[in-house]
């Protein structure tokens, strides 16, 4: 070809740096194949599925994500209004963690408020941001246009797990197997379904493995893999699957956090520690992550450090509440976090029994007593609050002021290993988590 050909050079030897990369990619070599999504997206910015590949593949992190680019050549391959619809369009498929609900559209692209992808990038923010009501309305909008639109479904299928939707997943999850066989996320859907029923984690196994066959590099359905071991305490098999997920995705920060959260559920708080950082490295402004980093830093006894990172992860998504203050004699402010808690998660066993043991130990042992007992009305058989009704009741008549230092101490990490674990999982555990990785 002369350079008088229709065909630009710079195109031809962007679209053989894609093959490539795709080559690199089928052979599970995730460096090479990066790098050569990256060169065919520099030497022709018009290459939206090299681009694609790189984020739906997780192959950088947020921050490589956002430098990578702020370094397109956008200006000099394109003229003003592409260049600003280009740099929308992509912006829209970097990872969203921490994004805020409200999406400004140029005043130059505004006619895409209404189009289906610029809606299903609204709606991962809001899945993001725990909105999953805005969430499953966005996407179910789209579904209805769509019906089997492809960035869609991952974060549909999610939401339809936050929000208990059995019947609909169930629905939709048939409609994919029948018309899409071949798709890893038909598979996915039915193995979501089958997880989120309980008691049929066998069967999840069953078609999540499948989805991975179809396609290996599939992150969410290893993800979720690992969480059908994970509820069945499982942790060695757990692990695997993250460890597979965290080879495949290595921008993604879901598969250290997983992996972290298994490390303390088996008491080894250094690997946890280990992982949740690398977790952090990767996703610094993630509010789960820094949770879980707050919670070894509390294990560990550094107050101070703990303390911080919760209200960091509180300022992010003002939903968790800050057991520190409690251990650091801020009794009040102990209790307002507890609180707000109970608006966000009602009738939450573990948070009365938090509060119930602040009173305790600002010698309230009356009210100690009746939040104990709500704490049991909700879960007979916590443990935590059994032990210290029975301390609260012993402590009432007797008119004791307060407990023993060390007795206090001890109770208190036995409830933080307990509440952290059964609060924050349920909302770090979930499934997108699973499904952030699309």
């Amino acid at each position: 070809l002369s350079p008088s050909s229709p065909l630009n050079y710079s195109d031809i030897n962007s679209s053989i740096c894609l093959l490539r990369g795709k080559i690199y990619d089928a052979m599970d070599n995730r460096p090479l194949a990066t790098s050569s999504y990256k060169e065919a997206l520099k030497l022709d910015v018009y290459c939206f599925e090299a681009f694609d590949l790189l984020t739906s593949h997780h192959m950088l992190t947020a921050q490589e994500e956002k430098d990578f680019l702020d370094s397109l050549p956008l200006s000099q391959q394109c003229n003003e209004e592409e260049d600003e619809l280009l740099h929308f369009l992509f912006e829209n498929k970097l990872k969203k963690y921490n994004k805020p609900s409200d999406m400004v559209i140029p005043e130059m692209v505004n006619g895409l408020a209404d189009n289906l992808d610029v809606v299903v990038s609204l709606a991962e923010r809001h899945y993001y941001n725990c909105d999953f009501k805005m969430c499953y309305k966005l996407t179910s909008m789209v579904m209805v246009k769509d019906p089997f639109h492809a960035n869609c479904l991952p974060v549909h299928i999610g939401t339809l797990v936050e929000l208990s939707k059995a019947n609909e997943l169930f629905y939709l999850s048939h409609k994919l197997v029948d018309l899409y066989p071949n798709n890893p996320v038909s598979w996915f859907a039915v193995g979501c379904y089958y997880l989120m029923v309980g008691h049929k984690n066998e069967h999840a196994r069953r078609y999540l493995s499948k989805a991975t066959t179809l396609e290996r590099t599939y992150g969410p359905a290893w993800i979720a893999y690992g969480h059908s071991f994970a509820v069945e305490s499982e942790h060695d098999q757990a692990m695997a699957a993250y460890f597979t997920a965290a080879q495949l995705m290595k921008g993604c920060h879901l598969p250290m956090l997983y992996i972290g959260l298994e490390y303390g559920l088996t008491n080894n708080s250094k690997l946890a520690e280990r992982f949740f950082s690398q977790a952090l490295s990767i996703a610094p402004e993630d509010p789960f992550v820094m949770h879980e980093v707050a919670v070894v830093a509390f294990q560990n006894g550094d107050w101070k450090s703990a303390e911080k990172l919760f209200l960091d992860a509180m300022d992010k998504i003002k939903a968790i509440g800050n057991e520190v203050a409690a251990h650091i004699t801020r009794y009040d402010q102990a209790l307002e976090y507890h609180r707000q808690a109970l608006v966000l998660i009602p009738q939450h066993a573990s948070t009365y029994s938090a509060i119930g043991y602040v009173h305790s130990l600002m010698g309230d042992f009356e009210s100690a007593i009746d939040y104990f007992h709500t704490a049991l009305g909700l879960k007979r058989d916590d443990t935590f609050s059994v032990t210290m009704l029975g301390h609260c009741i012993e402590m009432y008549i007797g008119d004791t002021d307060a407990y023993i230092v060390a007795f206090s101490l001890q109770c208190y990490i036995i409830h933080v290993l307990s509440t952290f674990v059964t609060f924050v999982t349920p909302v770090t555990l979930n499934f997108w988590l699973t499904l952030r990785t699309n």
